[in-house]
């Protein structure tokens, strides 16, 4: 899974620029939080080898969508720029800052590079334009080929300087991609990008799950004739089955430290919720009551587990401690409502409930109080799973008459549909990984 850089390094550029050393601009769980505007002219090719395309306007348009893909920045047009980009330098003394705010800019970022024909170096900085004021930067040096991780770096130094916390640019979402009445597990990147088919069975597979540390995924595929649970290692391919009772077998969610595994079994007549030991292959069933009870999320701490039962008489949102007892009914609007998954912080709980004849995707504090309806979309909203981080959900939707996996700010905001990959047509299930040191 790690995807190191061969000879890059970063350089703080100025003194004091970490952002523990400043303010925090932008409160993104403001009730009243817009779009900051930020303005990115090209990069400065301050001289060497041609690297073979104009890096000039590429650093600052992938640099420009990676930014719009978070949903908390709106990027000027370059036709808007008022200041003369032939002439303009980089630095604080050199930049022209009333030609910045006076197009709405309240942030600027300003780059330039430089290759010799091996080594490519890049050079980002972030000013405040409506002060006049530096916030941070980053050189990079690498390979030609990597100059997308320097990018994703440093959208990721904007987040940690602007917010108080990085992004998630190193995390992938896995999810079952279908083809007819087969499916098969894929990964891709936050932004869409680098598709990985990682099941290759010929057969209906379903409910991908990662582990904490990003280099196994659990799943279900009837490769077997039967719902058996498997594990994955994502780097080798080696597959092992942990679970292949008659009925069901459901990977749910794993516990911090990878070693234990929520499991949805139907051996004994109705699903209930088992708690699997990987390590010593010991089952422990947490839930035993006539109703069916599936759907287990783990709190962050571990100390407790949201579930989905119809024991009140229709499918509500449940939590437990994690040994099972001290049930508590979380739900109590809608008439079905099921697919929970925790919060990073614990304090929320995302989910699916029936509303007006479709699926949408709320969420709703820990305690039950509350409850936030965050999609409308006329193809509705099904099985949401949390970016590390808590700022954002995926979730599948149907859209234009096929399931797509979407990505929506936790706020309900900023919706985009994940691009289609070769092999599938339909795309459900997601799980989203914490943070995987891709780069």
């Amino acid at each position: 899974m790690r995807k190191a850089m061969s000879v890059l390094i970063s350089l703080v550029v100025l003194w004091g620029s970490s952002p523990a050393c400043g303010k925090v601009y932008i409160d993104i769980n403001s009730p009243a939080f817009q779009k900051f505007p930020v303005a990115i002219p090209t990069f400065k090719d301050t001289g060497g080898t041609k690297p073979g395309e104009n890096l000039s306007v590429w650093f600052a348009e992938q640099l420009s969508q990676t930014l719009n893909l978070t949903g908390f920045f709106k990027i000027i047009s370059r036709d808007a720029f008022l200041e003369n980009q032939d002439s303009a330098g980089i630095t604080r003394e050199e930049i022209d800052f009333p030609s910045w705010s006076a197009i709405g800019s309240d942030f600027l970022i300003k780059g330039g590079f430089s290759y010799d024909g091996k080594t490519l170096a890049a050079e980002f900085r972030l000013f405040d334009a409506i002060e006049g004021k530096f916030v941070t930067g980053k050189k990079y040096w690498g390979k030609s080929a990597e100059k997308k991780i320097m990018v994703l770096k440093f959208a990721d130094e904007i987040l940690l300087a602007l917010t108080g916390r990085g992004g998630v640019f190193d995390t992938k979402i896995a999810f079952a991609g279908k083809e007819g009445n087969r499916s098969e597990i894929y990964t891709l990147n936050f932004d869409g990008s680098d598709p990985v088919r990682i099941t290759a069975f010929n057969s209906l597979t379903l409910f991908p799950r990662w582990s904490p540390d990003g280099s196994r995924i659990a799943f279900t595929s009837y490769k077997d004739g039967n719902p058996d649970c498997y594990i994955t290692d994502v780097a080798s391919g080696r597959t092992q089955k942990i679970s292949a009772f008659r009925g069901l077998n459901l990977p749910a969610s794993w516990s911090l430290d990878g070693t234990k595994l929520l499991l949805v079994l139907s051996k004994d007549g109705n699903e209930e919720i088992y708690l699997k030991h990987l390590d010593s292959g010991k089952l422990e069933r947490l839930t035993d009551n006539r109703a069916i009870d599936v759907s287990p999320s783990w709190s962050t701490d571990g100390k407790k587990i949201t579930f989905v039962s119809n024991r009140s008489g229709s499918p509500q949102i449940f939590v437990m401690d994690s040994d099972g007892k001290n049930a508590r009914r979380v739900t109590f609007e809608g008439s079905y409502n099921t697919s929970p998954s925790w919060s990073p912080d614990g304090t929320r709980i995302a989910y699916e409930g029936s509303t007006n004849g479709c699926f949408q995707i709320f969420s709703i504090g820990e305690d039950g109080s509350n409850l936030v309806q965050l999609t409308f979309e006329a193809g509705g909203g099904e099985s949401p799973s949390w970016s590390p981080d808590g700022r954002y959900l995926a979730f599948s939707s149907k859209r234009n008459g096929r399931e797509r996996v979407c990505v929506i700010n936790a706020n309900g905001l900023n919706l985009r549909a994940l691009p289609d990959i070769p092999g599938a047509n339909s795309f459900t299930n997601p799980s989203w990984s914490r943070r995987l040191n891709l780069y």
